[in-house]
């Protein structure tokens, strides 16, 4: 008899265990939740974090992701306003504004990202296929190099609205239409701008002919520069020679004078001697080993050697 009433305790305990753990739920700081009883949403959704309690096996707790989540779309290819082909692959950032309405409208996150799918992706084509390949390629008309050329090239193809300003509009456009599913879109951007083939192959040409023209434009500046540099060079080499030999001219003029002065002083002192020493250089720079001279007997050059051989 006592053996049955623990043995009833201990069932009564674990029943009452059972009821008090389906009773209890625990909301977690990124979790917001929804109650429903027999599948129908009850009250309000419960976004503070904390321990709560709701009535067990009937009432369920259905929880949502309260942080921001990520979509990805897939690549498409678009036709822009000017008849050019593009795939444009774009991305999102996303979060659950109102769980309610959220599991009322889409049920769960394989729904929303459904939805997403959509959205963006309608509203994107819309857009780009009201603007040029110009527009939609680049954000500015900030010039790649600063030239005259490339200005007056720039202003010829200026954009009036950029890629950034195309993606903001994305967004705004996109983001008026997820409320009605319990969405809030955080961000959209593109992210992969490829061209197709026909239009690549266009590109890469015309970027090629516009880099062999910039190429071109800084090799005809740099021999302009190149010739005014060997013009100075050359100015300036005979500016130096013209100085050098003018230096040198009067160094050498400056040296005759003091030699001349040397000898008339030579000369003065006494001139028979400075006479037979001017007669002995003339013979050292004149006779040589091979030299051959005919003179006749009165000749005056060997004047001072007739003398010290008598004759």
């Amino acid at each position: 008899m006592r053996g049955g009433r623990i043995t009833l305790i201990v069932v009564l305990a674990f029943v009452g265990l059972i009821v008090l753990s389906n009773a209890l739920y625990v909301v977690d700081m990124t979790q917001q939740i929804v109650i429903t009883q027999f599948g129908r949403p009850i009250g309000d959704s419960i976004t503070e974090p904390g321990l709560k309690m709701k009535i067990p096996f009937i009432q369920k707790a259905n929880v949502f992701e309260k942080r921001v989540l990520e979509w990805d779309g897939n690549p498409s290819q678009i036709p822009t306003r000017d008849k050019k082909y593009i795939w444009v692959d774009t991305f999102a950032r996303w979060r659950i504004a109102d769980p309610l309405r959220f599991m009322q409208s889409v049920s769960h996150e394989l729904g929303a990202q459904a939805r997403l799918d959509d959205v963006i992706d309608a509203v994107t084509r819309d857009l780009l296929t009201s603007h040029d390949l110009l527009e939609v390629v680049r954000s500015s008309n900030r010039a790649m190099v600063a030239s005259e050329l490339d200005v007056q090239a720039r202003d010829a193809e200026s954009i009036g609205i950029g890629r950034g300003e195309i993606t903001d509009q994305i967004l705004a456009m996109a983001a008026e239409q997820m409320p009605r599913y319990g969405i809030e879109l955080v961000d959209v951007r593109i992210k992969r701008v490829n061209y197709v083939e026909e239009v690549r192959l266009k590109v890469y040409e015309r970027m090629i002919s516009e880099r062999r023209r910039i190429a071109e434009r800084y090799r005809s500046e740099g021999q302009g520069e190149s010739a005014e540099i060997r013009g100075q060079k050359e100015k300036e080499l005979e500016r130096i020679t013209s100085e050098a030999y003018r230096i040198a001219e009067d160094i050498k003029g400056g040296a005759d004078a003091e030699a001349t002065s040397i000898y008339a002083d030579a000369f003065g002192r006494d001139p028979e001697f400075y006479s037979f020493l001017r007669t002995l250089e003339s013979y050292k720079e004149t006779i040589g080993e091979e030299s051959i001279l005919i003179l006749t007997t009165d000749s005056d050059y060997f004047r001072y050697l007739k003398k010290m051989s008598g004759k």
